[in-house]
């Protein structure tokens, strides 16, 4: 399943978040997958999409970073995906 995540550095340090990967890398559990990521010109948020079979995967990841960042995960679907689903109800 496929997952948007926004990162907000907001009220906090990018530069111990950029320390920690830096030292620790992504800290991601094996199985969670991340296919892109983008920083806003800011450096406020983080934008990424993301892979995982199972929802407790990106909790284990959040868990690693959730004192220095605030999340918002919210499952998509491509629109060629969305469109074949629904094509028998169109």
């Amino acid at each position: 399943m496929l997952f948007f995540v926004i990162e907000d550095f907001r009220g906090r340090d990018p530069k111990a978040i950029y320390r920690r990967f830096r030292d620790k890398g992504r800290l991601a559990p094996e199985g969670f997958i991340v296919h892109h990521s983008w920083i806003a010109g800011d450096m406020s948020r983080c934008f990424m999409l993301v892979e995982a079979d199972d929802v407790t995967l990106l909790q284990r990841w959040v868990v690693e970073w959730a004192d220095l960042v605030g999340f918002e995960i919210v499952p998509v679907a491509s629109s060629k995906d969305t469109v074949a689903g629904l094509t028998a109800h169109l």
